[in-house]
């Protein structure tokens, strides 16, 4: 019993330490979502998962960032804080598929 109440009690904290990390996944050379809301005016760390067997390139103008993530692989990538807006990036090795949007609220 005493642990489970340790347990529940390092929840609150297991919870803050998780609460800026978002994802997105590299399927079938799409991105999946395709649309990720964030909060404005925060730092966030982005993990990206590639699912595919091939490389692909994050690559962001509106967000200054580039990364490649190889096949089968996650990278992170960490942003902001961001002004409310919307800010696109694309699979610069697929870019015909491979598009998104991370809108800051």
């Amino acid at each position: 019993m005493k642990h489970v109440l340790l347990a529940l009690s390092l929840l609150p904290a297991l919870v803050l330490a998780i609460e800026g990390d978002y994802s997105l996944t590299i399927r079938n050379h799409q991105f999946v979502p395709d649309q990720l809301v964030v909060p404005a005016g925060k730092k966030i760390k982005l993990v990206i998962s590639n699912a595919d067997s091939t490389p692909e390139e994050f690559e962001s103008y509106t967000l200054n960032r580039e990364k490649v993530i190889p096949g089968n692989s996650k990278a992170s990538v960490y942003l902001g804080p961001l002004k409310p807006g919307k800010y696109e990036f694309i699979g610069e090795f697929h870019e015909a598929t491979a598009r998104g949007v991370i809108e800051a609220q």
